[in-house]
């Protein structure tokens, strides 16, 4: 599910975020999910495995405010309109909230992988008898 990003590498150069961040805000508010309400984290597929797993373990009100976000964007969307500019979301309310537990579900299942794949062998002892 996840896919390798340059934002750690960004993040650690003062100088290319200032460069970058412009760069970046242009490309958030293009995309106009922000004028539907909706948040980054709104955007991920949930046909998979690991983000079903990960919308379950969603405290019951980050649960029910992603719903709430997703039926006003649909029905912006029917609508064709966009949402009062006072409803949009601001760039500092535009945080994960589903990327986390989205990682933490994908290492979990790696690891339940790998120790599945292990091949337990028994030891024999020495001829000496020890």
């Amino acid at each position: 599910m996840s896919a390798p990003s340059l934002a750690p590498f960004i993040a650690r150069r003062p100088w290319l975020r200032k460069w970058v961040q412009p760069l970046s805000n242009w490309y958030c508010n293009a995309a106009g999910y922000r004028q539907l309400g909706l948040r980054a984290d709104d955007l991920i597929p949930e046909e998979n495995d690991v983000v079903q797993l990960a919308l379950k373990r969603l405290p019951p009100k980050e649960a029910y405010d992603r719903v709430y976000r997703l039926r006003r964007a649909i029905q912006c969307s029917v609508a064709h309109q966009l949402l009062p500019k006072d409803q949009w979301t601001k760039p500092e309310e535009d945080t994960p909230y589903l990327t986390q537990i989205v990682e933490e579900v994908e290492t979990e299942m790696k690891e339940r992988e790998d120790l599945e794949a292990m091949i337990i062998t028994k030891r024999t002892q020495n001829a000496k008898g020890h």
